[in-house]
């Protein structure tokens, strides 16, 4: 017997106060993992994002710059 069937048949024994709450109990289970799987594909969202902002940044030629190119001089 598969675990939906042996929570069916127990359930079936319960009362029906008792069953609403089973009912709660699973409704807020389904809740939670939906909550992670959203944090989840915002956590690949983001690292995503920044990998496309960050592409090409380490093989840029920078200029480089000397104390010349200042317009003023800090002491």
């Amino acid at each position: 017997m598969i675990v939906a069937e042996q929570i069916a048949t127990k359930l079936q024994s319960l009362p029906m106060s008792l069953q609403r709450e089973v009912l709660d109990f699973v409704e807020f289970l389904a809740q939670r993992v939906a909550e992670r799987e959203a944090v989840s594909e915002e956590t690949a969202w983001a690292e995503f994002s920044l990998a496309q902002a960050m592409k090409g940044l380490d093989t840029e030629d920078a200029p480089e710059y000397t104390e010349a190119d200042l317009k003023e001089r800090w002491q």
